[in-house]
């Protein structure tokens, strides 16, 4: 699909008609060959393809073309609630501004409303400005929501087992419920931990092109614009902010972890319990059963319910012992 933008807003395009040699910003979203050749004898720049904007050298990046300048990055995006990784492309010289993008993007929906809302963007390094902007935003929203995840995350985790620490054993959610519950948050946490490494490169990108073209200014004929500085110091504070999330994402990992080897250990000890308590009456019932000719309680007409009373006492008292120690 292709959008035009004017220094005057929206331009619609006839079928079959040129693209008018006026248009400021042309917008590529997943081109089809027609669209990219019209858009390359308006500017007279070639479009790059997927594959050339998916090059993760820095130089295929970031470089000089006639008249202007290519650029790519990696730019996050969500569609159906599964987050995307995919690459967004800039040509900017004196007379446009050409982007190419393979999904669709709110930062670009915010940025032709700011252009039609009289924002100033009248020239391919003002709307390049705007769409910088707009994607530094929703960078920031989507940390900002990432951060709210997290934080339900960790009350999950930490309050895994308090609403049935009080109430008695039967009343407890059953292994497999508590499984699912387990698998459910470690679930969560690697898809965070994913997406936030997707929202990291985007801002790498974002980092390099902002000086790149800021140095480039001067001789592509741009005006330079202290905007490119605020760029600057917002990306440098999204990186910090999203060093952060990184660390309490291991953080709840961990936690994670150490929450599953506690319910481990709580397997082990009841089986550690069960495997004591049948020692003592195997024992006892071992010794009734020697065969030897001389036993004071063969002749004893209470010999077999007292051999079944102290097999009983014998399970009993382990238990009761275990159960006063708090050991389940």
């Amino acid at each position: 699909m292709l959008s035009l933008h004017g220094s005057e807003g929206p331009v619609a395009l006839q079928p079959g008609s040129p693209i008018p040699r006026d248009t400021v910003w042309l917008d590529l979203n997943d081109p089809s060959p027609e669209e990219a050749a019209a858009v390359e004898a308006a500017t007279g720049l070639r479009v790059p393809s997927r594959a050339a904007l998916s090059e993760v050298e820095t130089s295929s990046r970031l470089r000089r073309v006639k008249g202007g300048l290519s650029l790519s990055t990696p730019m996050i995006t969500f569609e159906q609630s599964a987050s995307q990784l995919k690459p967004l492309g800039f040509l900017l010289t004196k007379d446009h501004l050409v982007t190419i993008r393979f999904h669709d993007l709110r930062a670009f929906d915010s940025s032709a409303k700011r252009i039609v809302d009289g924002d100033g963007s009248t020239t391919p390094s003002e709307v390049f400005l705007v769409v910088l902007e707009e994607l530094v935003d929703s960078l920031a929203d989507a940390l900002e929501d990432m951060a709210s995840e997290l934080d339900s995350l960790s009350t999950r985790i930490f309050d895994f087992d308090v609403r049935g620490a009080d109430r008695r054993r039967l009343e407890s959610p059953p292994p497999r419920r508590r499984d699912l519950a387990l698998r459910r948050i470690l679930r969560g946490i690697s898809n965070r931990g994913k997406v936030l490494g997707k929202i990291r490169a985007s801002l790498l990108g974002l980092e390099r092109i902002v000086p790149f073209v800021s140095a480039a200014c001067d001789g592509l004929g741009l005006p330079e614009d202290g905007r490119f500085d605020t760029i600057r110091r917002d990306i440098e504070s999204l990186d910090e902010f999203e060093t952060r999330l990184a660390e309490n994402v291991q953080f709840l990992l961990d936690a994670a972890l150490g929450l599953i080897n506690i319910e481990q250990n709580n397997v082990f000890r009841v089986l550690t319990v069960v495997s004591v308590v049948g020692v003592p009456p195997t024992l006892i019932a071992s010794m009734y059963g020697m065969n030897f000719k001389h036993m004071p309680e063969l002749d004893w007409a209470y010999g077999y319910p007292y051999a079944l009373g102290l097999i009983l006492f014998s399970a009993i008292a382990p238990i009761v012992y275990f159960r006063l120690r708090g050991w389940f």
